[in-house]
């Protein structure tokens, strides 16, 4: 039953900041990701920046606009 009520916050309406913070996580850490395998740094880095990018994105999806309805 929790499950079904994170499916529809996931699958709602995320509100413009929201989902610009997520797009700027992402392409932030794309760029450290890139830098960080050009450059032949250290590989933690790369896999860092890239699982934060990542996991941010998808943490901002959870978030909604006000009214909208959750409840199945």
């Amino acid at each position: 039953m929790e499950m079904k009520k994170l499916t529809k916050y996931y699958g709602s309406p995320t509100p413009k900041k929201w989902r610009k913070l997520g797009d700027a996580l992402l392409g932030v850490s794309t760029t450290i990701t890139t830098y960080a395998i050009a450059a032949d740094y250290e590989k933690w880095v790369a896999l860092t920046a890239l699982l934060l990018g990542v996991l941010g994105k998808f943490l901002t999806n959870f978030f909604s606009e006000d009214g909208v309805d959750t409840q199945p």
